[in-house]
């Protein structure tokens, strides 16, 4: 079963160089090889989820499953660690992965060259990322994840494309060049880039180096920053997002997750309470971070008009929301915002998803809708007083109390879907995870100004986007006539399903995956099992030679 640890960045590795031997008129069998790669990840995945949630015996697996790719001990060699956040987050990378790579099926894969070799590599870097508890192959799996995501963000070509692109892949390189030099300040000061090492050799550190090492790893967070979309290194996020095709955009809703897992693994272990005088390092810089990427998330939300940027600053809110829980703290906070984390991610990924069917059904492909700018409200009169000689067929028949057809009922039903969960409205998921980190952000014993500020961000975010949502969804489904049907392939409707349903079960179980999420936070609270499991693995021994054999 430990070997298994190393399958989520194998699997989709291996995929891409097979695909990679194939010409690129085998589209389908690479097609039908991302799909199956998908799958066998997301199986994996869950596999993992049950192992780490396994009760700890004499002889199992325990919660964190440590494996030496080059059967060197640790902090000397590399390894994988597979704990509940891990796991989780991996899990979380496998479903979302798996609906888009369905959905790419349907026809955005014959939009350019190379697309389902490039979703692959993402996906194994984002998995390594996730899997990895080295600071340098950190650093390398970023990068194998940010080369992909170039490529995919210009699959399908297009000036808006290139022109997003440029500015992504700048910032990106920027913030890769930041990483490297915080990682090479840490490297010198503590001699080590393990991450259960770290923390360890920070609160030994000598105190003259203290700052050097306060120096590092604000570096470092000024790189995972950029990366999770934190106000004000986000000016590149809408633009790139929105300009992505849609599986692309719901796959690089995990991209900004991945920062902000980053920041909480590194922030957790680095400057964990044990840690002497660095304890909680950087608290204040991560609420008000926080704070101010939900107020500009926010303002951006109910401002824009455009359904593809609605997503993006929803992915804006969302990184706000998680950047302030991480900042406080609080072990209830961070269980409440690990099942946000869950319900947000599938929740803009099913709606960058749905996007792409809806723009093509109402606008062909354009975000607004054609009365976009008139003086007059469509189906009201001057007074705003209902007009009977309006909404008739072409036979003057009124067509109100008619069938709606099932596409519609879908696309409207989905949209609502994600509007209710994006929001944070009762009874789904999204408003589960608002409410569980303000009920343990006000039961701690003093809750301070900002604890306050928090409240009332949330909140307000939450009703902006109810109005931002409503007023699209009007414009797009009840303020124009149905001139014809959407065209729904299988291919496309399933995926968007499948993502809606993953919310529904989310809320449905709220009390086995909220278990998980108090005990995930509980463990980076005290993250001494962490650095026991990956410090005191062992390697391997090498196997006896047999009786007789040759010497």
């Amino acid at each position: 079963m430990p070997h298994l640890v190393a399958a989520p960045i194998l699997v989709p590795m291996l995929t891409a160089a097979l695909m990679l031997l194939l010409r690129e008129e085998r589209r389908r069998t690479k097609s039908a090889l991302s799909v199956v790669s998908g799958l066998i990840g997301l199986l994996v995945a869950l596999a993992l989820l049950r192992w780490v949630n396994a009760p700890a015996t004499g002889s199992g697996p325990g919660s964190i499953g440590v494996y030496l790719p080059g059967n060197w001990q640790a902090p000397f060699g590399i390894v994988l660690v597979a704990d509940r956040l891990s796991t989780m987050m991996v899990a979380l990378t496998g479903v979302v992965a798996f609906a888009a790579s369905i959905y790419s099926t349907s026809r955005w894969d014959r939009a350019g060259v190379h697309f389902h070799p490039l979703l692959q590599l993402q996906l194994m870097g984002l998995n390594g990322a996730f899997l990895t508890g080295d600071l340098f192959n950190l650093f390398v799996f970023f990068e194998v994840m940010l080369a992909a995501s170039y490529g995919l963000l210009l699959h399908g070509s297009g000036r808006g494309r290139v022109h997003a692109g440029l500015h992504y892949i700048a910032i990106n390189l920027a913030a890769s060049s930041l990483f490297l030099i915080g990682a090479a300040m840490l490297y010198g000061v503590t001699g080590t880039l393990n991450m259960a090492d770290l923390g360890m050799k920070i609160a030994q550190i000598n105190p003259a180096d203290r700052g050097l090492v306060h120096a590092a790893a604000a570096i470092l967070a000024t790189a995972f920053f950029a990366k999770a979309g934190a106000w004000p290194l986000n000016f590149w996020l809408v633009p790139a997002y929105s300009s992505a095709v849609s599986p692309v955009g719901a796959v690089f809703a995990l991209l900004t997750k991945l920062g902000i897992y980053t920041l909480l693994r590194l922030w957790t272990l680095m400057f964990a309470p044990d840690t002497g005088p660095s304890a909680g390092f950087g608290q204040p810089v991560l609420i008000a971070t926080g704070l101010a990427t939900l107020f500009v998330g926010a303002l951006g939300i109910v401002g824009t008009q455009r359904l593809s940027n609605l997503a993006g600053f929803s992915v804006l809110v969302s990184a706000g929301t998680l950047l302030t829980a991480v900042g406080f703290g609080q072990t209830a906070v961070w269980a409440g915002a690990l099942y946000y984390l869950l319900s947000s991610t599938l929740a803009v990924s099913a709606f960058f998803l749905l996007i792409d069917m809806i723009e093509r059904w109402r606008n062909a492909g354009m975000s607004v809708a054609p009365h976009e700018g008139a003086d007059e409200v469509p189906f009201l009169s001057a007074d705003l007083q209902h007009m009977d000689n309006v909404n008739l067929d072409d036979n003057a028949q009124a067509l109100y109390g008619r069938a709606i057809p099932a596409g519609v009922v879908f696309l409207g039903l989905g949209f609502v879907g994600c509007t209710i969960l994006l929001a944070g409205l009762p009874p789904l998921s999204g408003f589960l995870g608002k409410f569980a980190m303000l009920s343990g952000l006000l039961g701690a014993t003093r809750v301070t100004p900002a604890a306050w500020g928090f409240l009332v961000l949330l909140l307000v975010s939450g009703f902006f986007t109810l109005i931002a949502f409503s007023r699209t969804g009007i414009r797009h489904f009840w303020t124009q006539e149905h001139d014809n049907l959407p065209s729904l392939p299988a291919l496309e409707v399933i995926p968007v399903g499948v993502l809606l349903a993953a919310c529904l079960a989310l809320a449905l179980g709220a009390g086995p995956a909220m278990q998980h999420a108090v005990a995930t936070a509980e463990g980076l609270r005290t993250p001494t099992a962490y650095r026991d499991a990956v410090l005191h693995a062992r390697e391997v021994p090498s196997p006896a030679p047999k009786p007789g054999a040759a010497k």
